[in-house]
């Protein structure tokens, strides 16, 4: 089959975050502002997951869901198939997304006033719940090494207090698209059991990995240290379903289980039917989809790169992984707001602001390319036209 993401989809009035949204923070008018912020793609799933949702609606009942056995099933095989990652269904529990599942780690593994480390610029969510749930934020900055975003374990160290409890690290990385190497992983759990802190890997965008480069499970390159790791995941990323919020917390050691279990009875929580149907449709039909929008998205990823860094002063980051490009004005020698003027009042686009990631963010702006190459083009474009008396 032959995927056609190309095809114009209308999203807004459906109540997109992405697109109906736009108008409301950022004054675009969607028909005519391009949006790039919302990390979401703007493609239709897998056949597999449309014929899901088609036959559940066709069923009519929507009662509880309960039976987990494919849907456990599917994650394994999706982790051997994918990723050479032997997973057993007794470590998988479902949470409401990625952030859903970081927050209850936080709770459930600190203190109010413990410290949380994270790596910036990083995805905004994870300051956001640091911050939410009263944890003291240590922000490790990563070193921009000609363009390749690398962890400074020496730095880290002069920050750390003695009351730090847990590391979030995002893999592969949000905004900066690394892929770590198993090095650098190695690295990281060594550090983790030096300091004796839990570590909770989002690897969220692990199947998001352009050709050239490998994702390597936290646990696969650190099993050591499995007995402090929560693993996070899911079919929302890689298959566009962020809508149904269902994502994948895996954990192998019994004691972390016992502990993160309780936080989801505390919260009464339990996955949506619906989208644990989902999720299993993707990760059992979905081999063929993601190599094809993987082949899409590096076609996108290759025109936007060129034209920003046809700009003089501008530099987009070289993209290893994710749909989401990580762009440098920095050698513009402009202000925050004078680049902001050009890029959304100027060129009408909607992009995340660098220092929404944390520190090392400022000067910097996130664009998703996860939508029909006409828009890319475009976007290009009026950048171009927005940046021209530059060139």
């Amino acid at each position: 089959m032959t995927y056609n993401f190309d095809e114009v989809i209308d999203r807004i009035g459906t109540g997109s975050s992405k697109w109906d949204k736009m108008e409301s923070l950022y004054g675009l008018d969607p028909h005519e502002g391009i949006p790039m912020w919302v990390a979401d793609m703007d493609f239709k799933p897998p056949q597999s997951v449309l014929g899901c949702v088609k036959d559940m609606a066709e069923h009519g009942v929507f009662g509880y869901g309960g039976d987990h056995k494919a849907y456990t099933e599917a994650i394994c095989g999706w982790m051997e198939r994918r990723h050479g990652w032997t997973v057993d269904p007794t470590w998988i529990f479902s949470c409401h997304g990625m952030m859903n599942g970081i927050s209850l780690a936080i709770q459930q593994f600190t203190n109010e006033g413990d410290g949380v480390i994270i790596f910036t610029p990083v995805y905004h969510g994870f300051i956001s719940a640091v911050n939410a749930n009263n944890r003291r934020l240590v922000e490790s900055e990563l070193i921009n090494n000609n363009g390749r975003l690398e962890m400074d374990f020496e730095a880290l160290e002069t920050l750390l207090r003695g009351d730090e409890k847990l590391v979030i690290l995002c893999s592969p990385h949000n905004p900066g698209g690394r892929v770590w190497t198993y090095e650098e992983l190695r690295e990281l759990g060594a550090f983790c059991a030096k300091h004796d802190l839990i570590l909770v890997s989002d690897e969220v965008h692990h199947d998001l990995v352009f050709t050239g480069n490998k994702h390597i499970p936290m646990a696969m390159a650190m099993p050591e240290i499995v007995d402090r790791l929560i693993t996070l995941s899911g079919a929302t990323k890689t298959f566009n379903l962020a809508g149904m919020h269902t994502g994948n917390v895996i954990i192998e050691d019994p004691d972390l289980r016992k502990v993160f279990s309780a936080g989801l009875s505390a919260g009464s929580l339990s996955p949506s039917a619906i989208g644990v149907a989902m999720a299993t449709a993707a990760y059992n039909g979905g081999d063929e989809w993601l190599t094809e929008v993987l082949d899409y998205l590096d076609g996108n990823r290759k025109i936007f790169d060129a034209g920003m860094n046809a700009i003089p002063g501008v530099e987009s980051m070289p993209l290893q992984a994710t749909y989401l490009a990580w762009v440098d004005f920095r050698g513009l020698g402009m202000s925050a707001a004078e680049i902001k003027d050009r890029i959304q009042d100027t060129a009408k686009i909607a992009v995340s602001p660098g220092p929404i990631f944390g520190k090392g963010g400022e000067g910097y702006m996130r664009f998703n390319l996860a939508t029909r190459r006409a828009l890319v083009e475009e976007a290009v474009d009026r950048l171009s036209a927005a940046f021209s008396d530059l060139q």
